[in-house]
């Protein structure tokens, strides 16, 4: 037997090295892509929490703003008692606020934690390996 045409094959050693090779190298790609998926979201819950909290803030400074404004005017319109414009405008920011806080609360639960599709690319890699194990 040629001992040349016996070597070109590549040994159980070798192939088992070329598949943990491969699998280091895939391992550091999925990791690659988790953390691109997380900043990704990380994006996303930055910008909930800006809305969250420019919300909150211009509700009630734009409450203040109102119930001093338009409860003298309401106040002058309609001959009601002082106390009862306060109320009135009061209740408008207080609406406008949870409006603005509701949003806030819809946009924040949008936000996904689990990096779906790394999860999905690392369930087809787990079947290709078995695949390759059990064929060789």
């Amino acid at each position: 037997m040629d001992s040349r045409v016996y070597n070109s094959e590549p040994t159980f050693t070798q192939l088992v090295g070329d598949l943990l090779t491969d699998l280091r190298q895939l391992m550091r790609q999925e990791l690659a892509l988790a953390k691109h998926e997380i900043r990704g979201e990380i994006r996303k819950a930055t910008g909930a929490s800006i809305a969250l909290g420019v919300g909150a803030s211009l509700a009630a400074l734009g409450g203040l703003l109102f119930v001093i404004a338009l409860v003298h005017l309401l106040h002058t319109v309609t001959d009601l008692p002082l106390w009862a414009c306060y109320g009135i405008v009061a209740g408008l920011c207080a609406v406008v606020g949870f409006l603005m806080l509701y949003l806030g609360k819809r946009q924040m639960a949008q936000i996904e934690i689990v990096p779906h599709q790394t999860v999905e690319t690392m369930k087809e890699n787990v079947k290709w390996m078995k695949k390759k194990a059990i064929a060789e």
